[in-house]
């Protein structure tokens, strides 16, 4: 292959043809995920676990041109999560874009969590994914097609204050590592894995969380939370053919909120 054979700049952005899964659709950014991969031609399966709010969002994206379904999934239970697979691949056929969005917080101290919170922490932000990422992934090797994973992580993987959220840097540190592993294992059969480690950032969870703590923003460098918007550029860059050769990263947008 020679650089002819791309074109000049290779940037293009254009999912047509594309199947996107983006859990966690039901709010924030992966609501915000769903409607961007959709503007940008694919056709998208919002997942989640309350259904009228994944009916809204299919109303929202089909009223401005794009293709669009909604599929209760419950990132806890295995069972959901295969028949959600099932159900997004008889309404759009094999998903091509994986974006494993969904998380919950803990914000409690690690020794004051119960085990019911523990195992939904580890169930919904790592053990979810990784089980979802994999039957995806069988399904794109058995038809030996290639495709995009992207998974969303945090800057928390990398940053802890210890101010009660140890079990949540914990499992999106797991996110981050499972990237870069799974890229490795599944760069022969051309699935890219890669991944986004959002800081502070405006949803339904950090809005809440600023609700409890109050606003913390005064006391980060440019005094704000990053608005989604600010992601879209990132996640179509990971999902889109100018990225080909880019697998096993997480690529930090953070604001410069925090260290290094």
């Amino acid at each position: 292959m020679t650089d002819t054979d791309y074109p000049l700049p290779n940037i293009s952005t254009d999912l047509t043809g594309q199947v996107a899964l983006v859990t966690g659709a039901t709010s924030g950014l992966g609501r915000r995920f769903a409607r961007v991969l959709a503007a940008a031609g694919a056709k998208v399966i919002g997942t989640g676990r309350r259904q009228e709010r994944l009916d809204e969002l299919v109303v929202e994206i089909e009223a401005a041109g794009g293709a669009a379904a909604g599929v209760a999934m419950d990132m806890t239970d295995t069972d959901s999560i295969l028949a959600g697979v099932e159900l997004a691949q008889a309404a759009f056929g094999t998903i091509t874009i994986l974006v494993n969005n969904a998380g919950v917080p803990d914000a409690q101290r690690a020794h004051k969590m119960s085990i019911e919170l523990i195992d939904t922490v580890f169930d919904t932000n790592l053990r979810g994914p990784y089980v979802l990422s994999c039957e995806v992934a069988r399904r794109l090797i058995e038809e030996k097609s290639p495709g995009r994973i992207v998974n969303i992580s945090s800057i928390s993987a990398t940053s802890y204050d210890g101010h009660g959220a140890a079990l949540y840097s914990i499992t999106k540190a797991g996110i981050s590592r499972m990237t870069e592993v799974l890229a490795v294992e599944w760069a022969r059969n051309h699935i890219n894995v890669t991944g986004i480690a959002p800081g502070a950032f405006h949803s339904e969870m950090m809005d809440g969380m600023m609700e409890r703590m109050g606003d913390f923003s005064a006391a980060m460098p440019r005094k704000r939370l990053g608005d989604p918007a600010q992601l879209d550029s990132t996640l179509l860059y990971l999902c889109s053919p100018a990225s080909d050769a880019v697998t096993g990263t997480v690529i930090k947008v953070d604001d410069g909120q925090g260290p290094r």
